[in-house]
């Protein structure tokens, strides 16, 4: 998708814990409704090259093929996340950082991925939507081919170096090239809100299982294992005690891993579209099973009954 908001362009991708700090130290200041304005920048990353370690921790948590030469499918979500973090951490945006819930995802490839690639991220907030439960944020992610960036091992430093803003020009990576890979994240604040000016949602119905076809046992340090690999570590998903400050009754595991894990299993075509949407969380310890079918996969809890994400697939 090509956007007409104004880009600036990064020198690495932003420190996570900083921007977790600060859009905690601001949810209280913020005031969600699905009227209010939002942050129009383009965050744009170019030359940035994939730290083969990291990934590759990242491969065996989710249970993707380590050595492979392509990204996995929701790998470029990982290398978006701290500058959409940077965008939705800031004063301009309207809905508060804590209890933020990553509601759905689409994903759409285009052709393979090689890890040993060079690549433009973008990242924008799409816009604010009505919700029955409160304001809906729509954060885009897109990856292009990057031009060579020609620094030797300052390049490789995309990934993980100190963030700054070089400026606002525009695209430096492939000129007028599509992105190979974009997502639309849906990110949900609730508050109250009037029934009358949010959209219905469909039937809350769940789907009726599909076919399970592997049980997971999985534990307590899922979440660790994640964050570690991913540098998302919100304290949800580390240790019981620090989700029980927000309510959990012991740690969750990552809403992205949760489909990733599923897609490692179900696997995916070179293109392909994919559709997830996250309907509750998974608490660890437990076990979870897994069922697919007919192009579509699921998490379910291990009796089988509580649906945690659901999905599909397409070429």
């Amino acid at each position: 998708m090509t956007t007409t908001t104004p880009a600036a362009t990064l020198t690495g991708a932003p420190a996570l814990a900083p921007l977790l700090a600060r859009g905690a130290l601001l949810s209280p200041l913020k005031r969600p409704r699905s009227d209010a304005d939002f942050p129009r920048t383009r965050l744009v990353l170019p030359g940035l090259r994939i730290d083969l370690a990291k990934l590759a921790a990242y491969e065996r948590v989710c249970g993707f093929a380590t050595g492979a030469d392509a990204l996995p499918v929701t790998y470029p979500h990982v290398l978006g996340f701290p500058l959409a973090m940077r965008l939705m951490s800031g004063r301009d945006f309207p809905l508060p950082l804590l209890g933020l819930v990553h509601t759905s995802i689409t994903v759409t490839r285009r052709a393979p991925m090689p890890a040993t690639g060079t690549y433009e991220l973008s990242v924008y907030v799409e816009g604010l939507a009505a919700h029955r439960r409160g304001t809906e944020a729509s954060v885009v992610t897109e990856v292009r081919p990057g031009a060579a960036a020609g620094r030797g091992a300052a390049s490789a430093r995309g990934a993980t170096g100190t963030a700054g803003v070089a400026g606002t020009a525009g695209v430096t990576g492939v000129a007028g090239a599509d992105p190979v890979w974009e997502s639309r994240s849906t990110y949900l604040a609730r508050h109250r809100t009037t029934a009358a000016h949010a959209p219905e949602e469909p039937s809350a119905e769940p789907p009726a299982p599909l076919p399970a076809l592997a049980e997971w046992p999985l534990g307590g340090d899922v979440g660790r294992r994640y964050a570690a690999a991913s540098g998302d570590r919100n304290p949800i998903h580390l240790h019981p005690l620090t989700a029980r400050l927000f309510g959990f009754p012991r740690a969750i595991a990552h809403g992205m891993w949760t489909v990733a894990r599923c897609l490692a299993e179900h696997g995916t075509p070179d293109a392909a579209a994919v559709r997830a949407r996250f309907r509750a969380p998974v608490l660890l310890p437990g076990t979870v099973t897994y069922g697919a079918g007919d192009g579509r996969f699921e998490m379910r809890g291990g009796d089988g009954r509580r649906l945690h994400v659901s999905g599909e697939v397409a070429p």
